[in-house]
């Protein structure tokens, strides 16, 4: 049996789509023909991106660069994409730290643009997806959620709570023809996991480039590359996976259930 995906033609919806995940899915989907309309903060690189994928692909992509943390501009975004058959929830950065270090402002604001931003974006297009009996709804969540570590405090319980909200919505959804699904990518090779393990190492060892030393007890000794989890966004995208709802994907390695040696 040969998978084809059967994704032509679609129409995707990338949240947080300048970089890392979000650049990489919308890589994914115009290689197998969707139409893209991306959306981040950083409007030079999103003109970059559609044209590089417009040149590559010969697809339609637009752009909405928005600071999807305001509700206002999730308003406008809805408004200028009703008619979409993938949502891709991907923009967010929970800040880290414990629960001493995240103030009530910083933890807030990362919830608004995360947490708040994946239920204001599933409420709405799960009403019109609803409304045409078809739609695929995916939350890129993240493995903190499963791990629940003190030193993230914010983001750990963050991710567990869309954990809890895909698990719930899918769980009724697919009855309506949508279907609601998350993937828990863990560690991932991106500007961000880059940026904080210098970052730490420069704390803890006086020097950004001993960041390799955090990697060792990782699975394979590296994080995970996008390339390693495009491929799950497209299939559960697809119809391949029709019978997958409220369903979550962790791709860390096993690392949830890693022992420390």
């Amino acid at each position: 049996m040969a998978l084809e995906l059967n994704l032509k033609g679609k129409t995707v919806l990338v949240t947080g789509a300048s970089k890392g995940l979000g650049l990489a899915a919308a890589k994914g989907f115009a290689a197998e023909g969707c139409n893209l309309r991306l959306s981040s903060r950083d409007t030079d690189k999103l003109e970059a991106n559609a044209a590089a994928l417009r040149a590559a692909h010969g697809v339609n992509v637009r752009v909405y660069p928005l600071d999807l943390s305001q509700p206002a501009a999730r308003d406008a975004l809805i408004a200028a994409c009703p008619d979409i058959d993938i949502l891709v929830n991907n923009a967010g950065m929970i800040p880290g730290g414990s629960i001493d270090d995240v103030d009530d402002a910083a933890w807030r604001a990362g919830w608004e643009l995360k947490v708040f931003g994946y239920i204001h974006f599933t409420r709405a297009y799960l009403k019109l997806m609803r409304a045409r009996g078809k739609g695929v709804i995916v939350n890129m969540i993240g493995a903190a959620g499963e791990s629940l570590d003190y030193d993230y405090a914010a983001g750990a319980v963050g991710n567990a709570s869309l954990m809890a909200f895909t698990r719930a919505i899918g769980s009724r959804s697919i009855d309506y023809g949508v279907r609601v699904v998350g993937i828990n990518p863990g560690p991932t090779d991106t500007d961000r996991i880059g940026f904080l393990s210098r970052k730490k190492a420069k704390e803890m060892f006086g020097d950004e480039n001993f960041y390799p030393q955090f990697y060792k007890n990782y699975p394979l000794q590296r994080p995970a590359s996008v390339d390693e989890v495009t491929p799950t966004v497209l299939f559960l995208a697809s119809d391949l996976s029709s019978y997958i709802s409220g369903a979550i994907v962790t791709i860390n390695g096993g690392m949830t259930y890693r022992r420390q040696r």
